[in-house]
């Protein structure tokens, strides 16, 4: 007797349901851009990464995983993050392996 029996016995009157899993609530249209920039920064690198169309609780969650994976600084905001430093290829990594398309912009 496996477990859908027991749970059969348990409640007669329980019907079965098909549940279909939902495809990925959200699913980014357009790549996200990552560029890198020294203006208006006093002359220190960053990389920008713009294009973000989701929630900002997701844009969080990118974001520390690519601070914690490299181990260096940054912030999110208005759908860009910005991370310490001159790391678009590794960052572009990052994001292909969570599923995103990327567009390098810039030398």
């Amino acid at each position: 007797m496996d477990l859908r029996d027991q749970l059969k016995n348990l409640f007669p009157d329980h019907e079965e349901q098909d549940f279909e899993m939902p495809e990925e609530a959200f699913k980014q249209k357009e790549p996200l851009v990552c560029k890198f920039e020294k203006k208006g920064r006093n002359g220190k690198p960053v990389t920008i990464i713009e294009g973000w169309e989701g929630n900002d609780e997701d844009l969080k969650k990118i974001s520390k995983k690519i601070k914690t994976t490299l181990g260096i600084g940054g912030s999110e905001k208005d759908g860009t993050i910005i991370i310490q430093g001159d790391n678009r290829d590794k960052i572009m990594e990052i994001l292909k392996e969570m599923g995103y398309t990327t567009k390098r912009v810039g030398g």
